[in-house]
């Protein structure tokens, strides 16, 4: 297990702040944060914190999964490593021009 966990259904209202002083309740707090919208600047409800040792991440799970943080139960639990994406834009599709004649080939 790791010391960094996924801090899920975030009242909106949570801030990095907040969510520090609730996790501090479990051990040390080495870093917060939450989730934004890179358009809006809002937060998404989602956030990672990191604690010091896998114990406290351990004790932080069991003690604030499913509690209630603003008037929605939050979900804790380890948080996975990214999933690497798909290059290119749009990731995936392949190949060909569509069927849209796109130029090139024999004419009926």
């Amino acid at each position: 297990m790791g010391n960094k966990l996924y801090v899920g259904n975030l009242p909106f209202s949570a801030t990095e702040d907040s969510l520090q002083q609730l996790f501090a309740q479990a051990g040390k707090v080495e870093s917060a944060t939450i989730i934004t919208d890179r358009d809006t600047g809002r937060s998404k409800g989602f956030g990672f914190v990191e604690m010091s040792t896998e114990q406290e991440a351990a004790d932080a799970i069991s003690k604030f999964n499913g509690t209630d943080l603003g008037g929605r139960s939050i979900t804790v639990n380890e948080a996975r490593p990214k999933a690497p994406r798909e290059g290119g834009f749009g990731g995936g599709g392949g190949g060909g021009r569509g069927g849209r004649g796109g130029g090139g080939g024999q004419r009926w």
